[in-house]
């Protein structure tokens, strides 16, 4: 090389050196590298890193055996102002040629012996490119780790202070260990254990996957809405128990009634067929209101909750039983008003037509009234009746209209 040569190759040299050691310390102090020196790593992650850091100290080994050429070159070239043939033809072994030693261990197999590895030398930008292998490697490793500890700290820390927050608002509402919410702390405690020390095992197909986080986020905030209703029964007991109270009011109301018709029916009513009416169900809530009155008074928030709800669709179940009950027997009643209005309005009908001294007629409204006016009643007869007793106003109609 010429002395031109020379002094250009050192300049983009040295400019070189710095670039890779600006990036080398960037590469240092970058969080994700100082979490990773700082974690007890385990599994997948610590295998990973256990190979960038092999990976990271063979980098600054050749990184120094790069420098040491380079500071030769430059201290040659600094005492030699005008440089002869034979230090001119030294700088350029120096820094085109073979001049850099390779740390023992990246010496390939091919190039060792029973004795051990044999001296191999490469070039300065056989170093580099060797050098930015390590480091594109190495910051792969570090940008895989980051990326998932960015994507699962955040939430998990989330997740974590929820937990505390909801366990907090259990024990001031019960003061008791909530089952489910101990399961959930132990899921937790597992998974953040994870995240923290092995966050690259829940890493798929590229992407952090955070599904197992996600289910505990979703059991977190169902338990914080359940807790949250059982602050708001605390707090609203004496409206729920009224409300509650009114309700199994009003079945008690209807069982009787419904009983009433039945009887009702039974007396009026030729083979009604009826189901016996419900009985005791208001009872039957009011002694579970009673058992929950018990849970409240001994401090049992949450699971007089989860009864108190049950009770409520008892209640709701039971209120339309009875009003079941009510229309079966109410409704042979309504049966039989509804055929004595259609006999009085077919008998209004048959007088308009100047029916009344038809004997068929006559027959037929004086058999369909004894019917519906005996008690009991035989409503299957009294419809048959009815219907005969209009199909003869219709034929009579009809016979008089033709005879016009």
């Amino acid at each position: 090389m010429s002395r031109e040569g020379v002094d250009h190759a050192l300049r983009e040299l040295q400019d070189e050196r710095e670039r890779i050691s600006a990036s080398l310390v960037e590469l240092e102090r970058r969080p994700a590298m100082r979490l990773l020196e700082g974690a007890r790593l385990t599994g997948e992650t610590w295998r990973h890193w256990a190979d960038a850091q092999a990976r990271l100290a063979t980098l600054w080994r050749i990184f120094d055996a790069y420098q040491r050429v380079l500071e030769e070159a430059c201290e040659l070239r600094d005492r030699s102002p005008r440089p002869d043939a034979a230090t001119l033809t030294e700088l350029s072994g120096l820094l085109s040629g073979c001049s850099v030693e390779l740390p023992d261990g990246e010496v390939p197999l091919e190039h060792r012996t029973l004795l051990g590895p044999q001296e191999r030398r490469i070039t300065l930008d056989e170093a580099v490119a060797m050098m930015s292998d390590a480091y594109e490697f190495v910051a792969g490793e570090v940008a895989a780790a980051d990326a998932a500890w960015t994507a699962l700290l955040a939430p998990l820390e989330t997740a974590e202070e929820a937990w505390r927050t909801t366990a907090r608002l259990a024990h001031a509402l019960d003061g008791t260990r909530h089952p489910e919410l101990d399961r959930v702390g132990r899921e937790l405690t597992a998974l953040g254990r994870l995240v923290r020390t092995d966050p690259l095992s829940l890493v798929r197909d590229g992407r952090p996957d955070t599904a197992r986080l996600d289910r505990v986020r979703a059991a977190l905030t169902a338990l914080g809405d359940e807790l949250a209703g059982v602050a708001r029964m605390r707090e609203e007991y004496a409206e729920l128990v009224a409300r509650i109270t009114a309700v199994i009011e009003e079945i008690e109301r209807t069982e009787r009634r419904a009983r009433d018709a039945y009887t009702t029916a039974h007396a009026k009513i030729h083979s009604p067929n009826l189901p016996e009416p419900s009985a005791g169900l208001g009872v039957a809530l009011r002694d579970r209101l009673a058992a929950l009155e018990r849970l409240r008074e001994a401090g049992r928030w949450i699971e007089m909750t989860g009864r108190f709800a049950e009770l409520e669709r008892a209640a709701e179940e039971a209120l339309e039983r009875a009003r079941g009950d009510l229309r079966l027997s109410a409704g042979l009643m309504d049966r039989r008003g509804e055929l004595r209005g259609r006999l009085e309005a077919y008998r209004a009908k048959a007088a308009r037509l100047g029916l009344v001294e038809d004997e068929r007629v006559t027959e037929l409204y004086g058999e369909a009234r004894e019917v519906l006016w005996t008690a009991p009643c035989d409503l299957r007869r009294a419809t048959a009746v009815l219907a005969e007793f209009q199909r003869a106003i219709r034929a009579s109609e009809s016979e008089t209209g033709t005879r016009r």
